[in-house]
């Protein structure tokens, strides 16, 4: 991979990993089969996310509109998150990569929440990359625990300012994406990171999540490169201002 031709890259990519059941449904496999695969590929986006030098990944797991699957479909998910954790654990504590989550774990089956807790103490102090799994997740609900917060700490109207806000979210003291994913087709950020992404660049691939590999992930670091953000300000005032 040739990470040297690319300038600047993301701080932090988000990534909606979608097009598990389409893939699987394609292949005439049951949609297991593609939520496995879909496993694979995350496990390969992690390791390239840690060679190229990003620093957060982000990654869209489970949200709390799909626990309305049918129920053996989610049991499988579970399992799997289960398995995928097990398997990592020490190979993230090698690789000096950090496990953490944004959702709201107490709702998780036993067995999971107990491999996931037990994964982000271990590899609480790595610092090469981070990976966030978004899990039992709802951008609305964080939101609005960010805003009940408030209001129970007495907080003056005039005190509740999107900085405050953004302190009392999952990802508080993380920078916000600066690139976000999405795979199959689909344009839309389906209740993910809605107060994160402001400012966010935004790639769509028609590409399904099992198929997404290394050098599709490099087309959309070379698409962001090639952007120019601007933040409100004009292109001209951009381009005087020197990059940190």
């Amino acid at each position: 991979m040739v990470t040297e031709q690319l300038n600047h890259l993301p701080l932090h990519i988000a990534v909606i990993m979608d097009g598990n059941g389409r893939w699987a449904k394609a292949r005439g496999l049951p949609r297991s089969q593609g939520h496995r695969r879909g496993v694979e590929t995350a496990r390969d986006i992690v390791a390239a996310c840690r060679e190229i030098g990003i620093r957060y990944l982000t990654l869209y797991t489970f949200s709390k509109e799909n626990w309305k699957r049918p129920p053996d479909e989610v049991g499988y998910l579970f399992k799997l998150l289960s398995h995928f954790l097990e398997k990592e654990a020490d190979k993230f504590a090698e690789q000096d990569i950090r496990l953490n989550v944004l959702g709201e774990i107490a709702e998780l089956p036993a067995q999971t929440r107990s491999a996931l807790e037990k994964v982000c103490r271990k590899t609480a102090q790595n610092r090469a990359l981070q990976v966030n799994l978004a899990l039992n997740y709802s951008s609305r609900d964080e939101i609005a625990l960010a805003c009940r917060q408030m209001l129970a700490e007495g907080m003056r109207p005039e005190e509740c300012t999107p900085d405050a806000v953004s302190a009392r979210l999952y990802t508080a003291g993380m920078p916000d994406p600066d690139l976000v994913i999405r795979t199959s087709g689909e344009q839309r950020i389906s209740n993910f990171l809605l107060f994160q992404c402001a400012y966010s660049e935004f790639y769509f691939t028609s590409t399904l999540w099992p198929d997404f590999n290394r050098q599709e992930l490099m087309r959309a670091l070379t698409d962001y490169t090639g952007r120019q953000r601007r933040f409100g300000t004009t292109g001209e005032q951009v381009e005087h201002t020197p990059r940190s």
